[in-house]
């Protein structure tokens, strides 16, 4: 027996070495390397690939909010040969899964007669070629894929092997081979469904880097459409009679890409207003049962916000709260709650900023959603002229956004800037037009006025006692006491000693602090009538608390010089005027501007300021087809006559004749030497008027660029890079924009 053994293992060592050779064609020797190519070493390159894949898709995150790409790689720039992806961007996997491949050919190649006797090679082949896709380094890629396609051009993986060399050739920018080579291949009509469908995908996205969003579209349909034809076409043959042809459901072999591509369908359609399209290929991706939970979802949201551009908000509002109801859907809750909060809008409901407030505590990763719910919400309560409210909610984005660069985020950055000046010229206007109010009230009114206020200070004394003797040491405490008898529990809220810390922590970095709305912000105007829509200025502010109870305290604070008198109604009059022209040139809020100046105008300002504030309100009024445009211009040319503005509304067609000709040069001379002269203020509001003046004349931008030196010689860096890049985003193909480019690339090396 143990002879007999002997013979049977050196025979088949024997049969083993023999198969091992590379250099003969033989039974044995070809499935000997196929079997061990197969089911070892590329075997183990799939799995690495696979892995790599799951790894790289875990750390790739979909703009829903833009097109989606057709494949979802994200190449930051362009490859040219000889670039190599830097390794920390690609997962190792890849790596490995090349070096299976490069040694699968390496050991078990059978060239023997120029011809390839290992079935299983052209795989190799293939494997080195995707793994250099996903690794970004698609010249050596293009290597792989194309000896595949020069040497086994009957493999049975050949075409795929197309495929994907197509698509290395559009990642290096040369889309026409591209699509030359893939309408060679759908040529062939005995080519698989998922060949087919692979195909018209690559077309799709040679056709999308070309910017031929038809061509693109048309090949996205050709791609999902398919298997339902043909599913229509079986059945029919079955039945023989077409009336009887259930619908069709739709099936593929990719579910990821099918989905992917009718979501695109959907979004191209949107772009180009054809709604009812588009609803339809995204009710296709929810009724698809394997279409991936995040397009089916989305897809729900996209129709939705189709009903709102259809002026149906009623009904995509019902399709988003019954998301909500879904358990399945908590993952999602940050973008429902947003679409909600935009419809809201649309009826300016109140209801808006709670759905935006939800959006915000529903998620934590998503910061893309946060931005925008945080951005929405601040445009809420700019509509409601809240801007202070307004600007916290933009600071909380330029706090978190990772894009600084964008052009969103840059331009969200200016309106934000110009915020600081609303928020002053409105506080000014507030505030003195409260003063003004009060001083014009005879001395009985305002003792009654201020006898009132301190008898509303004392209740809420009063009140704040009480509370706090019936809550110890404040909110907190009332809440770490829920548990009774128990002050150790895990959760934050039922251990009184955490409570403690978290509360004495809280009073050292805030103080102490009401429970009330934007409690964070300390400089909160002190006194608040309510009851005669009065608020007091900064001097009624800095009340001296051991005189709060104090009439007379109260009564020595109202001025009562002429001269401050009018020194306020000036600065509250060029308040307003500001206002107006913020109003109208940078946010474009004519609504806003238009009560700021009429309300001016009430007021009876002085001439210098009312000739311009006229003409502000007839270019508005003109611009609205509204008839006060007329009356206003009547009044200009009467009694402004000598005036710019009234020359300018007399000749529009020759606007700079004249002595008007020349004046934007000189007018500019004479503010540079006063910026020369370090007068910042005084060129600031010089520049401004300038810019109205000479609203479309090729000097405005240097007044711009003058302007944003000005302040940043008053405000420093961070206010002169916002500047700069109003001139540079708004006039960027003038000297001064580039010049304002180069100032922002200089100052952010400082920086």
């Amino acid at each position: 027996m143990n002879t007999r053994y002997k013979y049977f293992f050196s025979f088949l060592i024997a049969l083993i070495i023999v198969g091992c050779s590379t250099k003969k064609d033989a039974f044995l020797n070809r499935n000997f390397h196929s079997i061990n190519t197969k089911y070892n070493i590329l075997y183990n390159g799939h799995e690495a690939l696979r892995i790599g894949l799951e790894q790289l898709n875990a750390n790739y995150e979909d703009n829903f909010w833009e097109i989606l790409p057709v494949e979802p790689l994200k190449v930051d720039e362009f490859a040219l040969p000889g670039m190599e992806a830097d390794p920390d961007t690609s997962p190792k996997e890849f790596e490995r899964a090349e070096e299976k491949a490069v040694k699968a050919v390496q050991k078990h190649s059978m060239l023997i007669a120029r011809q390839e006797r290992n079935n299983q090679i052209d795989n190799a082949y293939l494997l080195l070629g995707k793994s250099r896709y996903y690794s970004k380094r698609f010249v050596p890629a293009l290597e792989a894929f194309n000896y595949v396609i020069k040497n086994y051009p009957r493999a049975n993986l050949i075409h795929e092997t197309k495929i994907w060399h197509a698509k290395t050739q559009i990642r290096l920018r040369n889309e026409e081979k591209a699509i030359e080579n893939l309408k060679e291949l759908l040529k062939d009509e005995s080519i698989k469904q998922k060949i087919f469908e692979d195909a018209q995908s690559a077309l799709a996205m040679a056709y999308t880097s070309l910017d031929s969003t038809d061509l693109a579209l048309y090949h996205l349909n050709k791609s999902v459409l398919l298997t339902i034809k043909k599913k229509v076409i079986a059945k029919a043959m079955i039945t023989k009679k077409k009336q009887n042809v259930e619908k069709p459901q739709l099936s593929t072999k990719n579910e990821e890409q099918t989905a992917r591509n009718l979501y695109i369908i959907g979004q191209l359609y949107k772009q180009k207003n054809k709604i009812d399209s588009s609803n339809i290929a995204f009710n296709n991706i929810i009724k698809f049962k394997k279409a991936p939970r995040k397009y089916k979802v989305r897809a729900q949201i996209e129709t939705a916000k189709n009903y709102i551009v259809k002026n149906a908000p009623v009904f995509g509002k019902e399709i988003l709260q019954k998301m909500v109801k879904n358990r399945d859907n908590r993952k999602y809750l940050d973008e429902i709650y947003y679409q909600l909060g935009l419809i809201e809008t649309t009826s300016n409901s109140d209801k808006a900023i709670e759905y935006f407030k939800e959006s915000l505590l529903a998620n934590e990763t998503n910061k893309l959603q946060k931005e925008l719910s945080f951005e929405a919400a601040g445009n809420y309560y700019f509509e409601k002229a809240e801007f202070a409210t307004a600007g916290a909610y933009y600071d909380s984005i330029l706090g978190i956004t990772e894009s600084e660069n964008s052009k969103r985020i840059r331009r969200l950055s200016r309106k934000r800037a110009n915020l600081n000046d609303v928020i002053l010229h409105e506080s000014i206007a507030k505030n003195n037009d409260s003063i003004l109010k009060i001083v014009s009230l005879s001395e009985a009114e305002q003792t009654n006025f201020f006898n009132s206020y301190i008898e509303k200070l004392k209740a809420l004394e009063e009140t704040e006692k009480k509370t706090n003797k019936n809550t110890g040491s404040g909110f907190l405490s009332s809440i770490g006491s829920k548990k009774s008898g128990n002050n150790s529990g895990k959760w934050y809220f039922y251990n009184t000693q955490t409570i403690g810390f978290g509360e004495q922590e809280f009073k050292r970095i805030w103080g102490n602090r009401p429970l009330e709305e934007n409690w964070r912000l300390s400089n909160k105007t002190k006194l608040n009538f309510q009851d005669n829509n009065t608020v007091v200025s900064d001097d009624l502010q800095k009340i001296d608390e051991s005189n709060k109870f104090d009439l007379s305290y109260y009564l020595n604070l109202i001025p009562k010089e002429q001269s401050k008198i009018d020194s306020l109604k000036l600065e509250r009059n060029n308040a307003y005027y500001k206002l107006g022209l913020i109003y109208k040139e940078q946010f474009n809020e004519l609504d806003l501007a238009t009560n700021r100046l009429e309300d001016l105008l009430e007021f009876k300002p002085d001439v210098s300021i009312e000739a311009p504030a006229k003409y502000q309100l007839y270019k508005i009024y003109k611009e609205l087809n509204n008839e006060r445009a007329a009356i206003l211009k009547n009044d200009i040319i009467t009694n402004f006559g000598s005036t710019p503005y009234a020359k300018i509304i007399l000749n529009p067609k020759s606007l700079l004749d004249n002595e008007i000709k020349n004046a934007p040069e000189k007018e500019y001379a004479q503010v540079f030497y006063e910026y020369k002269g370090n007068k910042f203020d005084a060129v600031l509001e010089k520049t401004e008027l300038a810019i109205t003046k000479f609203e479309g004349h090729s000097i405005v931008p240097k007044f711009e660029l003058l302007k944003a030196y000005s302040i940043g010689k008053k405000e420093g860096l961070e206010a002169f890079k916002v500047a700069l890049d109003f001139v540079a985003t708004n006039y960027p193909n003038t000297e001064e924009g580039k010049k304002a480019l180069e100032m922002i690339e200089t100052i952010k090396s400082k920086i």
